[in-house]
């Protein structure tokens, strides 16, 4: 009806354009007849079926050949109902007339229904991203009208195109100068709300710059969603940063068909499934088909989660919930027995320092002990191969919780030295894998942080020069998942068997541990910094920080090699090796046994000395004194009486050599 009533208007000022002496007064049958060919001629255009709000290209096209169109069909009429045109190019001129008002319409209606008035914006945000990506966003903010929200300015990231416009928002600069660009805005009293962040590549160190600069100026820094999840489109929420963003790590290829060779159809056994590596390694391996997968937990309420998320997200994978204890060598034997796993995932371990510092048998007893009973009845029942999660804190340990884990390397890598020598093509593989800490896993700073700011402060952190490594649990359990495939590769089931031999099979056949490329230590008064940053306040002003002193067994800067673990590429992507250091099958498992006795006896002085031998770079530090890398800031050694029995202990190994 619109259209037609435009195009009622359109023949007398085309006529009065051709003919201006005839004025611009028509009998209604001229004005009808101009409607009523314009509906004809636009039907063929699809013209009726426009939908304003979105008009674009495509149906500007449509409406040029629906204005030709109309203009030939009402010459045509005219002449037969013998009408004289007032001129020849009348045909032309009312094309021309038709096409500038039924494209203005649209152009107007699009305008109109998108802009939000200069003085209805609620909220002036800067967009930061490649010019490409923020001319879709702008598009989507324009048609926001509830959010109130104007786009006041673009910082560029890549090409440098100052002063240039994207939809007539002027691009304010490079990225790398958003200090001064933000200066620039508050000086000019236009300091935007927020900074929107539409670059889902855009994290790291330069994140962070942003975020340093943005805090200082009281300027929140927002991501913008995924364009996969604009629906509807609309409707744009706008997140803040996480915190995982400000980690520089590069995107690993992960060998995903590696993955699917090796777990699909296939029974898996995860230990510790309610746990937040076991947890993601169910999540994940779920996602690769296997045949069953066992979640074996301690915790009832932690299986119970897990195994509800799992029926949600992956209800076609058969699956197996067990409550046991890994220290448990008769339900263990059982549960292998019965469920014949082909592939196990060793998680399940006591991880928090100081409690482990007070609670040692308990703490040796699972991460030793149980260790020795999941590789032992595995090894007995069949399975092919056994992933186990060590930790960066087994490096020069200065913890119970770090010189046990170190043990459970140890043996373990015993283990699969006897089996890759002995010629058994049946014997169990068994693949250690050592890294640092994952963001928000349970215990970890990282919730513990979060929690203190819900409560307004302060956040503590136990020493100022504290640093660890940090990775996403999603990326270090895909990156697990990539050493066990490569730990794996030989066996004929899973592998072809024909490849040539290389240097990190070499180093695998010498009990060679895979180490995650961690990439560079965050001090955690910085973590600290930018999670106040992330939450829109200022650290020391909004928020205070408190340094409480180490605690029990810590120490300043974890480690993922020993002095004599030289770090080796390997030819997988994401993975170093150390340098293998082993010990005697038989004399490992002689203080295995020996520890898991006394501990069992609750003797934990006898049970710490024979560990102190087996692990001679533990340099326990029970009373929580400020070291790096295993050393005291001050020449005194560190007291208590489990100090001096390390202590002792190492002296004994160098007076025998």
């Amino acid at each position: 009806m619109i259209d037609g009533a435009l195009a009622a208007v359109a023949a007398p000022v085309a006529h009065w354009l051709a003919a201006p002496q005839a004025g611009l007064l028509h009998p209604l049958w001229f004005l009808a007849g101009a409607g009523v060919s314009l509906v004809i001629s636009g039907l063929p255009f699809r013209v009726p079926q426009q939908y304003w709000r979105f008009s674009g290209i495509s149906d500007l096209m449509g409406i040029i050949g629906a204005s030709v169109a109309s203009a030939v069909v009402f010459s045509v009429a005219l002449w037969l109902f013998d009408v004289s045109p007032p001129s020849s190019t009348f045909g032309i001129i009312y094309a021309l007339v038709l096409l500038v008002m039924l494209g203005g319409a649209r152009v107007t209606y699009r305008v109109l229904y998108g802009r939000v008035p200069y003085w209805a914006a609620r909220q002036r945000i800067v967009l930061i991203g490649d010019d490409s990506v923020v001319d879709l966003y702008m598009r989507v903010f324009e048609r926001n009208l509830r959010a109130g929200t104007r786009v006041a300015g673009i910082v560029a990231v890549g090409a440098h195109r100052s002063g240039q416009r994207i939809h007539n928002v002027p691009i304010l600069g490079n990225v790398t100068e958003i200090e001064s660009i933000l200066d620039r805005l508050v000086r000019g009293r236009h300091r935007p709300d927020s900074l929107v962040v539409t670059d889902p590549a855009f994290r790291g160190s330069q994140l962070t710059v942003v975020l340093d600069a943005a805090s200082t100026r009281g300027i929140a820094v927002l991501r913008a969603p995924a364009l996969t999840d604009l629906a509807p489109a609309e409707q744009v929420c706008l997140r803040p940063i996480p915190l995982e963003d400000l980690l520089n790590r590069p995107q690993v290829e992960l060998d995903r068909v590696g993955m699917e060779g090796m777990v699909a159809g296939r029974v898996v056994l995860v230990t510790g499934a309610g746990g937040t590596i076991g947890s993601e390694l169910a999540r994940q391996i779920a996602r690769l088909g296997p045949r069953k997968l066992v979640l074996l937990e301690h915790g009832e309420f932690a299986l119970w989660q897990i195994s509800t998320e799992l029926s949600q997200t992956a209800p076609d994978i058969a699956r197996e919930g067990i409550v046991a204890d890994v220290r448990d060598e008769a339900r263990l034997d059982t549960v292998m027995a019965d469920c014949r796993p082909d592939l196990v995932f060793h998680a399940a371990a006591l991880k928090h320092v100081p409690i482990v510092e007070h609670n040692p048998t308990e703490g040796l007893l699972t991460n030793i002990h149980g260790t020795r009973v999941v590789a032992d009845t595995a090894a007995r029942h069949g399975v092919r191969a056994m992933v186990v999660i060590s930790t960066d804190k087994a490096v020069n340990p200065s913890s119970l919780m770090g010189a046990s884990k170190r043990a459970a390397e140890m043996y373990c890598q015993a283990l699969d030295i006897h089996a890759r020598a002995s010629g058994d093509p049946r014997a169990m593989r068994c693949i250690t894998v050592r890294f640092g800490n994952v963001l928000g896993s349970t215990g970890s700073v990282v919730p513990l942080f979060r929690q203190q700011l819900e409560r307004g402060g302060p956040l503590t952190i136990t020493h100022p020069d504290m640093c660890r490594y940090f990775m996403t649990v999603s990326e270090a359990v895909g990156l697990v998942l990539q050493a066990a495939v490569r730990g794996t590769q030989g066996l004929a089931e899973w592998d072809s068997g024909n490849r040539a031999a290389s240097g990190t099979d070499r180093l695998l056949d010498n009990g060679g541990i895979f180490v995650l490329d961690m990439g560079e230590p965050v001090r955690i008064v910085d973590l600290a910094r930018q999670m106040i940053h992330l939450a829109g306040l200022r650290p020391d002003e909004d928020v205070a920080i408190h340094f409480t002193g180490l605690r029990p067994g810590e120490k300043l800067c974890e480690e993922l090699f020993h002095g004599r673990e030289a770090p080796v590429p390997t030819d997988a992507s994401g993975l170093l090796m150390a340098t293998p250091r082993v010990v005697d099958r038989e004399a490992v498992t002689r203080a295995v046994d020996d520890i898991t006795r006394y501990a069992q006896n609750n003797d934990v002085e006898a049970a710490l000395r024979i560990l102190a031998l087996l692990v001679p770079e533990f340099d326990h530090n029970p009373d929580g004194d400020a070291r790096i890398n295993g050393r005291d800031d001050t020449p005194e050694q560190p007291a208590g009486v489990q100090g001096l029995m390390a202590r002792q202990a190492r002296a004994r190994i160098g007076r025998a050599g």
